[in-house]
């Protein structure tokens, strides 16, 4: 097996569109509602289930065997929209996580981080 890195996975997408050559198709705005209708899938699977049955959706293999696929689907079309649009997708996660550490402070009460976030989007 090889070793995963998200610019080779998105190098075999995108090899694999242009095989195909489906890249007119690939502009960000499609790529971005197919990767809302992935995550919808994605929460299909989870729609009815209770708290306590979502806990353990993955002992089922054939649910499991869904929930990857979807799971798949979802960070494939993120991943070709981030090489579309040049956004270095672990880079942003990393950005986001520090904005985050500063937005929401440890011990801050739940209810006040809730509101803090509601302000700080102003």
């Amino acid at each position: 097996m090889t070793e995963l890195d998200v610019e080779g996975l998105q190098r075999r997408l995108a090899e694999f569109a242009a095989s195909r050559e489906w890249q007119p198709y690939h502009t960000p705005k499609n790529l971005a509602a197919a990767l809302s209708v992935e995550a919808a899938e994605l929460l299909e699977i989870f729609q009815w289930l209770t708290p306590e049955e979502a806990d353990r959706v993955m002992d089922d293999p054939e649910t499991a065997h869904r929930v990857a696929d979807e799971v798949a689907d979802v960070l494939a079309y993120l991943l070709q929209l981030c090489g579309r649009l040049g956004v270095d997708p672990l880079q942003a996660l990393s950005a986001k996580i520090d904005r985050n550490e500063r937005r929401f402070p440890v011990g801050l009460p739940p209810g006040r981080a809730a509101r803090r976030d509601r302000h700080s989007a102003e």
